[in-house]
């Protein structure tokens, strides 16, 4: 004796009603979200406080150098990051690419490490807190050269930008 509970077509009509509800509850979800305009609000997902710094190069190379080398220990460490005390966001002005880029040690570091630093740019964009943070400065991810994990709570983020007004 076989048993049909339904018919091929009652797949694809319990798949549009599914569809349907989804879109009827977007506009809802949407003015149910936090706005991420609002400064307490980034304040509150990044909880650290976020300075910035502008600098050349040549200042703090051997830092940016040493901090790309080690970026892949560092992928992990951003991948677990929850909680800073302190995001610093080091602004490598002359590095930025309205200036040509970065110098020809820095940039072969880039290009020795470029699949790695891809990586830690995606797991930056994937963390709420350091998302907020860069995106609190407008520098976005694709400027990030390296990263570096000086002291326990405190994160130091090289960046080949100008910062925005």
């Amino acid at each position: 004796m076989t048993i049909t509970t339904s018919s091929p077509d009652a797949g694809w009509l319990h798949a549009i009603a599914a569809a349907a509800f989804l879109a009827a509850s977007v506009p809802h979800a949407a003015l149910n979200a936090q706005g991420l305009e609002s400064p307490e609000t980034v304040n509150r997902i990044i909880g650290s406080e976020v300075r910035q710094e502008e600098t050349r190069t040549a200042t703090e190379a051997s830092k940016v150098t040493t901090a790309i080398d080690r970026t892949r220990e560092n992928i992990g460490t951003v991948r677990k990051t929850s909680k800073l005390d302190k995001v610093d966001i080091v602004f490598l002005t002359d590095a930025a690419r309205s200036e040509g880029g970065p110098p020809p040690a820095i940039e072969t570091k880039v290009r020795e490490h470029q699949d790695d630093i891809a990586e830690l740019r995606q797991e930056i964009e994937a963390n709420a807190l350091l998302f907020n943070a860069i995106d609190s400065r407008r520098l976005h991810a694709e400027d990030v050269l390296a990263v570096e994990f000086d002291d326990p709570g405190k994160i130091v983020i090289y960046a080949a930008a100008k910062p925005q007004n």
